[in-house]
């Protein structure tokens, strides 16, 4: 996956009813491009499906936490563009002090969870993680 596709799957994390047109021109990429890119994402089993989720789904989200990623040296943005690639990761923020990133994950169920901690370990340039399950949220603001 190139940077393209990368942020693709981010514009369509936050809006799957996205349009292609707007997709092409976030992007600055023909409408072709855009829908060949997608497809062969939906293909190869990148994405898996284009959903929804209500308000009610999201407060029974199964397992969020954040997780602090430190970074071995020059490599931010190579690893920022493969955390991004990640469907668990919500939210991804760049930050100061020991850590270089602060992502927000969300998963169905801890085995879910587990495995995506173990693959955030396996990115090139990963110096250490923290993670922090989030068991109560009294406010979301959307």
């Amino acid at each position: 996956m190139d940077d393209l596709d990368q942020h693709l799957l981010s514009a369509l994390r936050h809006n799957a009813r996205l349009p292609v047109s707007s997709l092409a021109a976030q992007t600055g990429v023909s409408r072709a491009t855009i829908t060949a890119r997608i497809d062969k994402m939906v293909e190869n089993g990148t994405i898996a499906g284009f959903t929804i989720k209500t308000g009610s789904e999201i407060r029974q989200a199964g397992v969020r936490a954040i997780v602090m990623i430190e970074v071995l040296g020059k490599l931010a943005d190579r690893v920022a563009s493969q955390l991004r690639g990640l469907p668990q990761v919500r939210a991804l923020h760049s930050t100061n002090g020991r850590f270089d990133f602060i992502a927000e994950l969300e998963d169905q169920d801890l085995a879910g969870f587990d495995e995506t901690l173990r693959r955030i370990r396996l990115i090139e340039g990963i110096n250490s993680t923290e993670s922090n399950i989030l068991l109560k949220t009294s406010k979301m603001v959307f």
